[in-house]
């Protein structure tokens, strides 16, 4: 059990697959990802087991464990020493492990192969201490999709500033349904959380700040707000967010379509987004809007 390394043995590494496996590169070229992060376990020349960890800038600790994989004929003990024996070389030694993330076919507990996989993984995962936080659904808009024309009961303008935005992000937290929302407001008040969350994520996408949207009501009250932008692989709802004196309203749906427009309008390939299994209208909004789910995604968490 060791790490890779260095670029020379990537192939090696991708002998267990993944739908990741084509960002490797990319990613450790941009320092998102270090050899010295990606672990494996060699039963002779075979590969029986692998993790990786990813950034989200060059220079930064690891943010996410996003890749483990464990060879189906392998038992379960050798993906748990290989996690552990990776973890305690890794991450800073009392440290709270980053979350662990893993994407899945929709309807894999209806598929044998695929349940069974996904059900290791998690047994091993838990085994080393992480529990279950949440179960995503990850939807994709692809071109030539019908976008709902503007019902005009809403005003968007761009977002003035970072205060007027925290604010608003701030508000939206009342009553979330979102998991890892829920989570940080257990440990941190909604200002904390907010200013956070615009400091550690939106400032990292790439799309300009001029995509952000602020919704309005004819009258000039705000309602919500929607980011559409890029972030390393795709272009992106990153959030949208109705104000709680605003829910029931149907809002929800003005401002989807706001921002796929807004990046409709640059000719991406798709526009990608996710939200919780557990968040039942925004699910319903995106279906609406024309997203499909094309993926889950699985997250753990260590506390």
């Amino acid at each position: 059990m060791r790490p890779i390394v260095g670029r020379e043995e990537l192939d090696l590494f991708c002998r267990l697959p993944y739908v990741l496996d084509d960002e490797l590169a990319g990613d450790l070229d941009s320092g998102r990802r270090r050899p010295e992060w990606m672990w494996i376990a060699l039963r002779g020349d075979r590969l029986v087991a692998r993790l990786a960890w990813w950034a989200r800038r060059k220079d930064d600790p690891p943010f996410m464990l996003d890749t483990f994989d464990l060879d189906e004929a392998e038992g379960l003990d050798t993906g748990v020493r290989l996690l552990e024996t990776a973890m305690a070389a890794t991450l800073p030694s009392g440290a709270v492990p980053p979350e662990y993330s893993r994407f899945v076919p929709p309807g894999w507990r209806d598929d044998s192969t695929s349940r069974r996989a996904v059900e290791d993984r998690l047994a091993v995962l838990e085994r080393a201490g992480a529990r279950l936080l949440v179960e995503r659904l990850r939807l994709e808009w692809r071109p030539g999709t019908p976008i709902p024309e503007p019902s005009g009961r809403l005003r968007f303008r761009p977002v003035g500033d970072r205060e007027e935005l925290v604010d608003l992000m701030t508000a939206v937290l009342d009553g979330t349904l979102d998991a890892h929302s829920r989570a940080d407001l257990d440990r941190s008040p909604a200002a904390q959380v907010a200013a956070e969350q615009y400091d550690g994520e939106l400032m990292d996408y790439k799309g300009p700040r001029n995509w952000w949207r602020i919704a309005t009501t004819p009258g000039g009250e705000p309602v919500g707000f929607v980011i559409p932008t890029r972030n390393s692989y795709n272009p992106i709802i990153a959030y949208i967010g109705v104000l709680p004196a605003h829910r029931g309203n149907g809002y929800i749906d003005d401002l989807l379509a706001e921002g796929t427009r807004i990046l409709a309008a640059q000719d991406v390939p798709r526009i990608r987004a996710s939200t919780d299994v557990g968040n039942v209208p925004m699910a319903q909004a995106f279906e609406r809007g024309g997203y499909v789910n094309f993926q889950g995604e699985i997250n753990m968490t260590w506390s």
